[in-house]
């Protein structure tokens, strides 16, 4: 077999068999076969495509590269729940409590955030003393007793994907839905959760621009994870606004413990109990009506906050910090943008915001980057609301003041204020399963 032939091959638009697949990411990991040719073979993907047959291969491959994870030493079933990315994103914090809350085990393992959006990882560890890394006995052991932990991704699991998206990353193939499927769900079937619940975002803020993208690579994951066994679902999210008020880790971490104190913003709360409803009907717990109730029934008694306390104590988190957000790491200064002029905000481009944030520390160009977990935004005007001349739009947090002026540059960028109201998009656009797309 040469990896001649196999570019060859998909650049004439035929599928690749599940040995090629092997020969030509094996080999990529292994080094015998070199950066250009991956390259061509990956470009031939992104201008041909693949079947779903030969993504749910590609997937299998690259999650085989690396350690699959066994998780039958955790009793009951085990969720998990993976987002494509955006900005203010900060739902796993208060999801993954709530289904804990609700008796189901979650597992999970999550990354940093890169660019624009953030990770989980991050905001975990802007909770002083957090540990964010324990051994897989640990790991097990804390899941069955507290039946929760959120911990970084091992470096073992789905190696290959690790190598292939730092190829795509400089290649300009990146925009692929097979290659982003494959991509995620590697991760997901190695990480070896039961039940899988994956939020795809769509908008200025997230990686897929328009709703049928998002459907189809939706559609795309959900079969692959079904294939493989494992009760998956999707639901498609709006990212044409961030999700409540708050973008940066210590900012974001204290909006989720207001999810589960009941005084989180409207849009937030509904997108976690809807998060929340899935994982816990996709685990067998009832009816979505059921889940629900029972969701917010977790969050109405204190059931599900407890229970993140006590998943941060098992960790070295300092619990006093969620419930004393000026315990959080803070900002020794901030910087308010104001309205230039009335009416409402018509565009508010939600990337801009994510970079703003970036650049006040937020974020990572570069995945050795350091994060700044007090750096972040406040907003206080959002896509659709009325402003008057001067008022405040946003609160600008970080700890060197020279980062504000290209922080407002960017936010300013993605800003538009007109004379009427624009329609307001859907918090979720439709339901993604094994059995086809519910618009919601």
């Amino acid at each position: 077999m040469r990896m001649y032939d196999i570019i060859a091959k998909k650049r004439d638009g035929a599928a690749l068999t599940r040995a090629e697949l092997e020969f030509a990411v094996g080999g990529y990991v292994a080094g015998t076969v070199p950066d250009y040719q991956m390259s061509a073979l990956l470009m031939a993907v992104c201008l041909r495509g693949m079947s779903d047959a030969e993504t749910a291969d590609l997937t299998d491959v690259m999650a085989r590269s690396g350690e699959m994870v066994d998780l039958s030493a955790i009793d009951g079933v085990k969720a998990d729940k993976h987002s494509t990315g955006g900005v203010g994103d900060k739902t796993t914090l208060a999801v993954a409590p709530i289904v804990a809350a609700c008796g189901v085990k979650v597992a999970k393992m999550s990354g940093r955030g890169l660019g624009h959006t953030g990770g989980t990882v991050d905001k975990l560890a802007s909770v002083p003393g957090t540990r964010t890394e324990m051994t897989r006995e640990r790991f097990f052991a804390q899941v069955n007793e507290l039946g929760l932990a959120l911990i970084g991704q091992s470096g073992h699991i789905a190696p290959a994907d690790k190598k292939l998206y730092a190829l795509r990353d400089v290649t300009a193939t990146v925009a692929s839905i097979p290659l982003i499927a494959s991509s995620i769900m590697s991760k997901k079937l190695a990480a070896g959760a039961d039940v899988i619940l994956l939020d795809v975002t769509v908008g200025s803020g997230a990686f897929m621009r328009t709703l049928p993208d998002a459907v189809e690579l939706a559609r795309l994951m959900v079969s692959i994870g079904t294939a493989h066994g494992r009760r998956t679902a999707a639901l498609i999210t709006d990212m044409e606004r961030p999700l409540g008020r708050s973008v940066g880790n210590a900012l974001e971490v204290a909006e989720s413990m207001a999810v589960l104190r009941g005084s989180a913003p409207a849009d937030l709360t509904e997108v976690c109990l809807q998060l929340a409803a899935n994982m816990l009907a996709l685990a067998g717990r009832g009816s979505l009506r059921e889940c629900r109730a029972m969701a917010r029934k977790a969050i109405e008694d204190g059931s599900a906050f407890e229970k993140c306390c006590r998943m941060f104590a098992a960790q070295g988190g300092d619990v006093r910090a969620l419930q004393d957000p000026s315990l959080l790491p803070q900002a020794a200064y901030r910087h308010e943008i104001r309205a230039e002029s009335g009416g409402y905000i018509v565009q508010n481009d939600v990337e801009r915001i994510g970079t703003a944030s970036m650049l006040l520390g937020a974020g990572r160009l570069k995945k050795e980057d350091a994060i700044d977990p007090a750096a972040g935004i406040l907003l206080h005007k959002k896509l659709g609301d009325a402003v008057t001349p001067g008022q405040p739009l946003a609160t600008l947090y970080a700890n060197d003041p020279a980062l504000f002026a290209p922080a407002e540059a960017a936010y300013r960028a993605g800003l538009a204020i007109g004379p009427e109201k624009p329609p307001e998009p859907p918090l979720i656009y439709a339901r993604v399963t094994a059995q086809g797309v519910e618009n919601l």
